[in-house]
C-alpha cells in the first residue's frame, strides 16, 4: 500500500491538469500570504532599519569569510537541527514536523507533476507516507504533550485559538491523506469524504499562511543570522555593552554591582530555568 501512489487512482476521475493546478495555486497562495504577513507585520521593514542601525553601531567590520561561516552555522544550527530549542521533546517533536513537512510535500509535488497516472512511482510513494507519518508523530506529541499553555498553564485540551491554525490544519492535512490513501485513495465510497477533507484541510494550511505561523519559518532563519552578524560587529542587538561583571571600571560605573553582589559576582544559577514550567 505505502509503494503505490495514490494520486494515480484519483486521475481516473480527477485529470492531472487539474491536481497541478491547484499544486500551483497552492503555492501562489503560500508566496503571497508570506508577503502580506511581512507587510502587516511590518517585519521586513523592521528587520531592515534595525539591520542598518546595527551597522552604525558596529565596533568592527565582519568579513565576507565571517559572514559567508555565520550563515553557514546559522543553517546548520537553528535551521537543520533546530538546536534553539531548550527542550530536548520540543526538539525532536519540531524536526520531525520539520522534515516530515518536507518530505511531504516533495513527494506530492513529484508524484502529481511527475508520476500523475503511475501507480509504481520510485520511492516517492513510500516517502509521501512516510513523510505524513513524521508529522502526524512530532505533530500529535506536541499537541497532546508538548503545548504549552496545555502543558504549562493547564488549559483544556479542546481550546482553540487562531494561533492554532497552523498545527491543526497540518495535523488535519496529514491524517486526512493518510486515511485516504489507506483506505484505498481515489474517490469511492467514503474515500470521497476523506479525500474532501483533505483537500480541504491543505487549502487552509496554505492559504491561512497570512493568520497562521507558517510565515515565521521564512523569517526566522534571516533573523537567528542577523544575531549572529550583530554579535560578530560588536552592535549586539543595539543594546548597551556592559562588560564583566568583575571589572573594576564597571564597578566604578555601577557602584551597586559591588554593594549588592561583592566584588566577583558569582554565577547566578539557572533562574527560572531550574525547573519545568508546570505550576498551574
Amino acid at each position: 500500500m505505502i509503494n503505490t501512489n495514490p494520486f494515480s487512482e484519483l486521475s481516473g476521475s480527477i485529470s492531472p491538469e487539474i491536481m497541478q493546478m491547484y499544486v500551483i495555486l497552492m503555492v501562489i497562495l503560500v508566496v503571497g500570504g508570506v508577503v502580506l504577513d511581512m507587510v502587516h507585520k511590518k517585519s521586513a521593514k523592521y528587520f531592515f532599519e534595525n539591520s542598518k542601525k546595527a551597522q552604525k553601531n558596529a565596533k568592527r567590520t565582519v568579513s565576507s569569510g565571517e559572514k559567508v561561516s555565520l550563515a553557514v552555522q546559522t543553517v546548520a544550527s537553528e535551521v537543520i537541527t533546530s538546536s534553539e530549542f531548550c527542550n530536548p521533546a520540543r526538539r525532536v517533536s519540531h524536526l520531525f514536523l520539520m522534515y516530515g513537512f518536507i518530505i511531504f510535500v516533495v513527494s506530492t509535488a513529484t508524484l502529481i507533476f511527475g508520476y500523475p497516472t503511475a501507480a509504481e512511482a520510485g520511492i516517492w510513494p513510500m516517502l509521501w507516507h512516510l513523510g505524513a507519518a513524521m508529522v502526524a508523530i512530532g505533530g500529535y506529541w506536541f499537541w497532546f504533550l508538548i503545548r504549552v499553555d496545555r502543558y504549562s498553564e493547564g488549559a483544556p485540551l479542546a481550546r482553540l485559538v487562531r494561533a492554532d491554525l497552523f498545527i491543526v490544519s497540518l495535523l488535519a492535512t496529514v491524517t486526512f491523506a493518510l486515511i485516504w490513501s489507506f483506505a484505498g485513495a481515489g474517490l469511492a465510497g467514503w474515500n470521497m469524504l476523506f479525500f474532501g477533507l483533505f483537500v480541504i484541510s491543505a487549502t487552509v494550511l496554505f492559504g491561512g499562511v497570512i493568520w497562521s505561523k507558517f510565515a515565521h519559518m521564512f523569517f526566522k532563519p534571516a533573523a537567528a543570522y542577523q544575531k549572529k552578524i550583530t554579535k560578530a560587529d560588536g552592535s549586539q542587538e543595539n543594546l548597551p555593552d556592559v562588560g564583566e561583571m568583575n571589572d573594576p571600571a564597571i564597578h566604578a560605573r555601577y557602584p551597586d554591582i559591588p554593594e549588592y553582589m561583592g566584588t566577583n559576582p558569582p554565577n547566578m544559577g539557572l533562574g527560572i530555568k531550574r525547573e519545568s514550567p508546570n505550576h498551574y
